[in-house]
């Protein structure tokens, strides 16, 4: 179904029964909401998932540039046609830092948060325009080379190298997602949403007073390590490590990681 709000058009699924406190997620950048499919047909048999395309992707349809706070304050939005007053949050990449920025600018409505491979984004205004000028580039790379080129290169980049090793059926899955987006979509959200212009969340992690799962896999080395300092800096952080994963955990290691966010959420809403 669509949900509007002032800046956008979203595309968002509901799945299971609508009671308790239902799970919220988000995909990464050249997704959809079809990346938890898998995940949400186990979490659905006891708890209420939503899903969305966020700004550029996917059917969702932005009226607008988007910035990481509009989206976070669209997601309120979203969340307030459904009724819903708080969400266990869990983001992937891109979503995962939506989530983190989410939280941190309406805390109220979370109750807990995951994060996949995710960062708070970068901590000095030399890094942010650094990104900036490589999110530009791969934005005029996306609108003059076309999607299937871009989704090419994307493919191609070491860190999703592991995923090389999943089986055609599951690529060629991945791939297609992929190539269902739009060059003014992905354009557009490199320009609003890329962690070069989102703010940065470093000196705010002390301050999030919610449980935390921080979700990494071993191969992804950058992540390790933003991961490991995202746990120090947090109050309620727990870090789990995925063996034999990169990038996307949920993907490469799908049944770890719905065991691992099952488990999570369920401990956390038996310690309520």
């Amino acid at each position: 179904m669509y949900l509007k709000t002032t800046n956008c058009k979203y595309w968002v699924e509901t799945f299971g029964e609508q009671r308790g406190i239902p799970i919220v997620f988000l995909h990464g950048f050249t997704g959809t909401n079809k990346t938890w499919e898998q995940i949400i047909a186990m979490l659905a048999r006891s708890h209420w998932c939503v899903s969305l395309d966020l700004p550029g992707h996917g059917k969702s349809k932005m009226h607008q540039p988007m910035r990481m706070e509009m989206f976070c304050d669209d997601l309120g939005c979203v969340l307030d046609q459904l009724q819903i007053d708080q969400v266990h949050l869990v983001g992937y990449s891109m979503g995962g830092r939506a989530a983190l920025s989410f939280t941190i600018l309406h805390p109220s409505r979370v109750r807990t948060l995951t994060l996949e491979s995710a960062s708070p984004g970068l901590d000095s205004p030399d890094e942010q325009l650094a990104r900036q000028t490589k999110d530009e580039a791969l934005a005029e790379r996306v609108e003059t080379e076309g999607v299937v080129s871009f989704v090419d290169y994307w493919e191609d980049l070491p860190l999703f190298s592991s995923q090389k090793k999943l089986t055609t059926t599951v690529r060629d899955r991945i791939r297609n997602e992929r190539l269902s987006q739009s060059a003014s979509g992905l354009a557009a959200s490199l320009r609003g949403m890329g962690t070069g212009v989102q703010p940065s969340w470093w000196d705010k992690l002390a301050t999030v007073a919610k449980p935390i799962l921080l979700i990494v896999g071993e191969l992804d080395e950058k992540f390790v390590i933003l991961a490991n300092e995202m746990k120090q800096q947090c109050q309620h952080a727990e870090l789990a490590m995925v063996s034999n994963a990169g990038h996307a955990v949920h993907v490469e290691q799908r049944e770890k990681f719905d065991t691992i966010v099952n488990d999570f959420i369920i401990r956390m809403e038996e310690q309520e």
